[in-house]
């Protein structure tokens, strides 16, 4: 699919991550304004709440976007999810009679803040990227034992803590929590020492199920994809995971980017996903092509210094896709909500540097890695900010997804260490 010229001409450059093609959704405010649903268009966002008061958007079932997020349109469905990109296309295309009406309602980018775009409903991470997999694998079982057995069979995941995903740009405070040392019988309770980035594609379902879906229906029901970094405490997660996996370790914080790139936008880049070493169970059977060839990158930028590209991947290295995960997800009869989040699991390429968590480029530590700056890093220090990038390149375009940003703040003061009030009890 070759560009898709619009009348404002930002978006027409072959660099512009928000063309016609994308129209990404985004919830937005400027000043003391309250938040709204807004599209990035160019270099600019149009206030989607103002653009359907005014009646240049409009739904069968009345009003969707009165509300600060999108999960209004998100269980409206695939039909009306069309119809608003139909809309919006008809608004913004260089051939459009809507400009005089609508050119008044775009915000400059640089104007405003952004929000979470949706309402998470539950977050659930994964496990899903062969090459992560086998890296942490061999660097605490050794290369024969790397993927447990299970590994080839299913997409293993965990559920976390919808409370803590946060939008781009928040920062995010180094934990506290039990760690082991080799040389000490007991745990202490320390801030983190081995804080990382995982980088990852968050996958968000826009349709509920009540029962198991096929992967085929569950590709359906996903709305969008977000990035997402899933900051973890390596430290804590080595003493706490046996034997029921992360916990305290993934709760910090979830970062994500303000953009909403919807699946409709995506599906001129579908890939398949990679031969398989032994075969699938029905209910997991690839139907097609589910992943997406996106290129990713991370960059790190220490305090008041330049950024250093530590890593580049893509979308594509994925064991299995965000289908099937959700469709593994619902096997139990779970059901599955609008808003529900789904991380893809840290996205490695098969080079050293295409690795996607700082414990595989440093190799558990042993190897630091070495900075623009000429400083080294083996985990992350305070004051690191961590940027997320991911592009789709299509014919004289690319759909871009925004940063996903967060700055390391320095752990607070022991939170136990300090007189506690003692509750009182009435008569």
């Amino acid at each position: 699919m070759p560009l898709l010229e619009s009348w404002l001409a930002a978006a027409n450059t072959a660099d512009c991550p928000f063309p016609l093609n994308n129209l990404p959704l985004g919830v937005f405010s400027v000043g003391d304004d309250d938040p709204r649903c807004g599209v990035a268009i160019g270099d600019c966002i149009l206030d989607a709440r103002a653009a359907e008061e005014m009646g240049l958007l409009s739904f069968e079932t009345g009003p969707l976007l009165d509300v600060p997020f999108w999960n209004e349109v998100m269980e409206a469905g695939p039909a009306v999810w069309a119809d608003l990109r139909d809309q919006l296309t008809g608004l913004l295309a260089k051939e459009s009679t809507q400009r005089a009406a609508v050119e008044p309602l775009l915000v400059p980018m640089k104007a405003v803040t952004m929000h979470l775009p949706f309402l998470v409903a539950e977050y659930t991470d994964f496990y899903a990227g062969r090459h992560h997999a086998t890296n942490v694998g061999t660097m605490f079982r050794g290369a024969e034992n790397a993927l447990p057995p299970n590994w080839l069979h299913m997409p293993i995941g965990y559920n976390g803590r919808a409370s803590s995903v946060v939008v781009s740009g928040t920062g995010i405070r180094r934990p506290w929590g039990q760690l082991k040392s080799a040389s000490h019988d007991a745990p202490a309770f320390l801030p983190s020492r081995r804080f990382d980035l995982e980088l990852e594609l968050g996958a968000i379902v826009g349709t509920g199920s009540d029962g198991p879906v096929t992967v085929d229906e569950a590709d359906a029901m996903i709305f969008g994809y977000v990035l997402l970094n899933d900051w973890s405490a390596r430290d804590i997660q080595a003493w706490e995971y046996q034997p029921l996996g992360p916990f305290q370790a993934k709760a910090t914080a979830t970062s994500i980017s303000p953009w909403i790139v919807t699946k409709l936008a995506l599906e001129p880049f579908r890939v398949a996903t990679p031969p398989r070493d032994k075969p699938l169970l029905p209910h997991l059977t690839d139907t097609g092509p589910m992943l997406y060839d996106i290129d990713l990158s991370v960059s790190l930028a220490p305090a008041g210094k330049p950024a250093t590209t530590i890593t580049r991947t893509n979308y594509r290295e994925m064991y299995y896709s965000a289908a099937q995960q959700l469709a593994h997800h619902t096997t139990s009869g779970c059901p599955m909500n609008a808003g529900d989040l789904l991380g893809s699991g840290t996205i490695s390429g098969p080079d050293k540097d295409s690795r996607g968590s700082l414990l595989e480029l440093s190799w558990g530590g042993k190897e630091p890695l070495t900075l623009q700056t000429g400083e080294t890093r083996t985990f992350l220090e305070d004051g690191d900010t961590l940027n997320l990038h991911g592009h789709a390149r299509g014919d004289g375009y690319v759909i871009g997804f925004g940063d996903c940003v967060g700055t390391i703040l320095p752990a607070l003061e022991n939170p136990y260490a300090r007189p506690q009030s003692r509750p009182t009890f009435g008569e």
